[in-house]
Parts: structure tokens; C-alpha cells; sequence
């Protein structure tokens, strides 16, 4: 799944870009895109940082020759050319990993497709990004957390309601932000505490949350919701103030608050509140392999990251358990 899930996407001018390109070059990037969209079913957003590096690497091959932004002249040394060349404007051992990793789905496709007789994009190395630990709360902040979006809750206001049913399905659940203003009414059972997600590239998950999550959104769907609903809202979960599905970027801006009324708190969004559940899961006792279900990684490689907060534990199990200890 590269370039990574959550890599931020480039702020290009897609659309003037693709018109520096040759007609025949434009059309197959067109292919790409529908590609990407309907056969692996990534999300806009992924799409969107696919396209910005193969269009960014195709102009860069139209800047040297013309005639090399073609398809099927893409090889070794103009990848290799437009790495270095984006290593020259500043672009991080990340984004040059996340390039690398764009570039070589891209002859991958092509050669499938046709276009390139042999696929140059394995024989590509890029510097290996740095692996940056994941910010997340302590289990006493996030629990602070969860109490003051409670109390704000208090009063009975629509917005508060949601806010803290927003939070506690969040850091109860671990989903993605774009996961949660997904759900519809119907995709939560209170019968059996869980919700049904359907996560990056369509694939669906069931996951479970606790008492107070239920309580949470239980009291925003029978007290709150019915006053921002409107003729937008139709099955939606969350909606916002003007009864559309809720944006993600609200639900960010609501966790950024939330979080920040705790003192000495982590500036985290719904991405931190998704590390913490993971890494107080792996706290707790649970298996890599079942977090990974719950997140929704494609790969174990993902869910390890947060392996390196469970470290004290297992030195205390290793201190009580080990013969030589």
C-alpha cells in the first residue's frame, strides 16, 4: 500500500500540470487515474498523491526532451533524474521514499498495460524514510479528554453531543477520521457494541467499542442529532451545523479542542487519538495481529510501529517470567 496511507497530499496544480504534457502522455495518466480509482478503489486523496508525482515525473522527462515525457521512454536513469532532482528542491527522505514507491506503481501499471516494455521501477532506490514515532496521550490524558468533552456535553447541546460521540468513537474504535464521517446510522449495532467500516481500498471491517462510546453516541442520535438534521443529512451518523455529513476537517478542528482543554496534552487530531487506541491496546495485553484488524492495516509492517510503546511492558513480563532475568 504505497505511497503511505497517510502521507500528506501534494498541493499541485494537477490540471495546469497536465496540460504541459503531450495529449497521448494526458490520456494515459487518465487511464492511471481510473485505474487507481475503480480497479484498487483508493480513496480521492490517495489518488490525488499518486497522480501529483507520475504527472511531476512526466513533466520532468518533458523538460529535458519533448519526446521523452512519453510513456514508453520512461526508464532507470530519468527516474533516477527526477529523484535527484527533488532531492535538490528539499523534499525529505520521506517524500523521496513516497515518490520512489508512486513511481514504481506507476511503470508497474504501464507495463502491465503495454506502454513500457519492461518495467524500470524495481531497479529504483530511494533513501529509506525516517520512521517517526507516533505522538499520542497517556491513558490518564485520554481519559481526561473523554471527561471534558463529557462535561461539555452536559448542557445538551446538539453540537457538544456530537463533539463527545465524536471522540469516544474515535479513541474507543481507533478508525480513521474519513472512516467515522462514513458511517451511516445503520452501520452501528448497540446490540452488539460494534460498528461496520468500510476502510481504504473498499475493503470492510467490523470493530468494537466500549460502554461509555455507546452511551456517547446513543444520547447524540436521540437528543442531538434530530436538531441539525436536514434534508442532506439522509442516513449519515455525524452531521455538521448545516445538516451535511460531517467534514473531517470539523472532526480534526473538534479534536484539536477537546484535546487541548487537558493540560500538558500532546497538539494531536483524530490521527493521534487513533496512535493512543492502538498503543494502549498493545498496553493492555493485545496481539499485534488483532490491533491490525482493527485499524484496518493491510500489513503487519504498519501496525508495528507501536510496538515501541509496549517495551516497559514487556521488559516487566520478561522481569517476572524469565529464569535469568
Amino acid at each position: 500500500m504505497s505511497p503511505p496511507p497517510h502521507a500528506r497530499t501534494p498541493r499541485v496544480d494537477l490540471v495546469g500540470l497536465r496540460r504541459e504534457l503531450p495529449e497521448d502522455v494526458a490520456a494515459a495518466v487518465d487511464r492511471y487515474e481510473r485505474h487507481l480509482a475503480v480497479e484498487r478503489a483508493l480513496s480521492p486523496h490517495t489518488v490525488r498523491a499518486y497522480l501529483a508525482d507520475v504527472v511531476s515525473l512526466l513533466v520532468h522527462l518533458a523538460s529535458g526532451t519533448p519526446g521523452d515525457a512519453a510513456v514508453e521512454a520512461v526508464d532507470l536513469a530519468g527516474l533516477r533524474s527526477w529523484l535527484a532532482a527533488q532531492h535538490a528542491s528539499g523534499a525529505s527522505r520521506t517524500t523521496l521514499a513516497r515518490r520512489a514507491a508512486s513511481a514504481r506503481a506507476f511503470t508497474a501499471w504501464a507495463t502491465r498495460e503495454g506502454p513500457l516494455a519492461a518495467d524500470p521501477g524495481p531497479r529504483l532506490t530511494a533513501p529509506r524514510p525516517h520512521r517517526t514515532l507516533p505522538t499520542v496521550l497517556r491513558p490518564e490524558q485520554a481519559k481526561a479528554a473523554m471527561t471534558a468533552a463529557e462535561v461539555g456535553a452536559e448542557q445538551g447541546d446538539p453540537v457538544a453531543l456530537r463533539d463527545q460521540a465524536v471522540v469516544e468513537l474515535l479513541y474507543a474504535t481507533g478508525v480513521r477520521v474519513a472512516e467515522l464521517c462514513g458511517l451511516d446510522l445503520d452501520d452501528i449495532d448497540y446490540s452488539q457494541r460494534v460498528i461496520r467500516v468500510l476502510g481504504k481500498g473498499r475493503r470492510e471491517r467490523t470493530v468494537p467499542f466500549g460502554v461509555p462510546a455507546e452511551r456517547a453516541v446513543r444520547r447524540w442520535v436521540e437528543q442531538g442529532r434530530s436538531a441539525l438534521v436536514s434534508d442532506r443529512s439522509q442516513r449519515a451518523l455525524f452531521v455538521g451545523a448545516r445538516g451535511g455529513r460531517l467534514d473531517p476537517r470539523t472532526a480534526r478542528r473538534v479534536v484539536h479542542d477537546v484535546v487541548g482543554a487537558v493540560p500538558e496534552s500532546a497538539d494531536i487530531g483524530p490521527h493521534g487519538l487513533r496512535h493512543s487506541a492502538a498503543t494502549h491496546l498493545l498496553e493492555g495485553g493485545a496481539d499485534l495481529r488483532t490491533v491490525q484488524e482493527l485499524l484496518g492495516h493491510a500489513t503487519l509492517a504498519t501496525t508495528q510501529l507501536y510496538t515501541h510503546v509496549t517495551v516497559d511492558r514487556l521488559k516487566a513480563i520478561h522481569d517476572r517470567t524469565h529464569p535469568r532475568s
